[in-house]
């Protein structure tokens, strides 16, 4: 609790919080949530919290507690100290869901009580799709919505249908400026830094836009397979689990015009004109693939058409981005994990070296984001190699935040987002207006899916993957790795 002065005021929550985490004993739960309120709870992010868990598990507070301590022994990077998890352990409540809605209002209400009148609820719903509407009639019954916000993870709907009905039914009982649809990829520094980056450099600022990029990728190789989720994602695919709720989202960040100021509403605004201005996806620009051995997996139907990666093209049509075509590629067990994003910067119109000076045959400049916890970004470049003679070699300028001694201030992209939740910053939140306009894009595409390719495991995809960005090239593999800040024996 030591670091309790250091937090600079206005980065917490204005008013005390209850918290009630619905799925407080599932996966998501005990890998990021509960180590992520246990830091911003005993760094002071949070000085004045109570925490309800509820869930399916029968069991009482105790058995709660110590469920919660075993995560964090588990899966926190920070261990959890005696004095500090004691603290912690003192915030906590527990409800099981079969003790009805009475009984969560009261334990809210107590915690309320020990909290003072003006505490504000938030109600995290870490819940499978199908469990999340019924979670939010249990809050109503439970007399919970007034001063509250809700979290809702994704999916958002499956298509337009299904993303409207789900909307429609949520403004049943929350108003929309009480929904956080929460997506981690817009939770991670890096992402926050694409806007400092575009709108705080007059370097970069004047070039971002059609006249000087030639095209944009943006990368989410996973060397993951999918284990139990197997079932789950034989529903959804590639492009539902990963696309529109999470690429779509990155695209709309780096995209947008500059808004009127860096708050939630202004942001949010010019992000949904981006979705507002993208053409409806062409199947014909979409190449689908599923690895070899997944429709050998429990869950999975044996003549599956379920697509474990997606490569597609996506235009903006508006007068920054008329013409500049964004890549988007994501998979299941490939040759690396990664999370890039990359700009491709046009080439001089013509060229005064000689032949073989080297200049244009490693492709064109790229400024690379790594969207990596560790924000890392590389801007490449054409250069003299030294000696006699012109010849031009690709080198590289690269800033990682390990190099600037911050890197353990990060807050992890969970941590950053529930304490936004309680602030009310919607900046990294997507909207209804956002979600549903997406979908409609999507529909040429779900309703003519192209036919899935396989891809051997360990692998960068199906070779059609290149025919669809040719003539240019994907950016992963990097023909060099990121530099490691910092090499051993330096």
């Amino acid at each position: 609790m030591s670091k309790l002065a250091k937090i600079p005021p206005g980065v917490g929550p204005r008013y005390p919080q209850v918290l009630t985490l619905v799925g407080a004993t599932g996966d998501l739960a005990q890998r990021k949530l509960w180590p992520g309120l246990y830091h911003l709870v005993t760094a002071g992010f949070i000085p004045a919290i109570r925490i309800v868990g509820v869930s399916l598990d029968p069991m009482d507070v105790e058995a709660f507690r110590a469920l919660v301590k075993s995560a964090l022994d588990k899966f926190s990077p920070r261990k959890a100290c005696d004095e500090a998890w004691a603290h912690f352990a003192s915030l906590l409540d527990y409800v099981p869901l079969d003790a009805g809605a009475g009984a969560l209002h009261e334990a809210v209400r107590a915690a309320e009580a020990a909290l003072g009148p003006e505490t504000r609820r938030l109600h995290y719903l870490s819940v499978p799709p199908k469990a999340a509407l019924p979670a939010v009639k249990t809050l109503a019954e439970a007399r919970l919505i007034e001063r509250s916000r809700v979290v809702m993870e994704k999916p958002f709907g499956t298509d337009l249908r299904s993303a409207r009905e789900l909307n429609a039914r949520l403004h049943e009982v929350f108003a929309e400026d009480q929904i956080f649809r929460i997506d981690h990829f817009l939770g991670k520094e890096p992402a926050q830094n694409i806007l400092a980056f575009r709108f705080a450099n007059g370097l970069f600022e004047p070039i971002w836009n059609r006249n000087f990029i030639n095209h944009v990728q943006i990368d989410v190789p996973e060397t993951l397979g999918l284990d139990k989720r197997a079932s789950f994602y034989e529903q959804t695919g590639a492009y539902r689990d990963m696309v529109v709720t999470h690429l779509f989202q990155i695209l709309g960040f780096m995209a947008m015009e500059p808004p009127t100021a860096l708050e939630p509403s202004p942001i949010s605004e010019e992000k949904n004109k981006v979705f507002r201005s993208m053409k409806p996806i062409d199947p014909r620009d979409v190449v689908r693939g599923q690895y070899v051995g997944y429709r050998q997996q429990e869950g999975v139907d044996p003549e599956s058409d379920t697509e474990t990666l997606i490569a597609l093209k996506c235009e903006i049509d508006n007068w920054r981005w008329a013409g500049v075509p964004f890549f988007l590629r994501t998979g299941k067990r490939m040759a690396e994990g990664q999370r890039i994003i990359s700009i491709a910067f046009r080439e001089p119109p013509k060229s005064m070296f000689p032949a073989n000076s080297g200049v244009g045959a490693q492709g064109p400049d790229h400024l690379t984001f790594d969207l990596a916890d560790a924000t890392k970004v590389s801007l490449s470049f054409y250069g003299k190699r030294p000696g006699p003679g012109m010849r031009l070699d690709k080198q590289s300028l690269q800033f990682s935040m390990n190099d600037t001694g911050l890197a353990g201030e990060v807050l992890e992209a969970y941590e950053r987002l529930i304490l936004d939740a309680m602030r009310g910053d919607r900046t990294l939140f997507t909207t209804a207006d956002g979600i549903e306009r997406l979908w409609e894009v999507s529909e040429p595409l779900l309703d003519a899916p192209p036919p899935v390719r396989l891809y051997e495991p360990g692998s960068w995809g199906p070779k059609s993957i290149h025919q669809l960005i040719a003539p240019n090239a994907w950016r992963l593999p990097f023909e060099r790795a990121w530099r490691d800040p910092n090499p051993t024996g330096s």
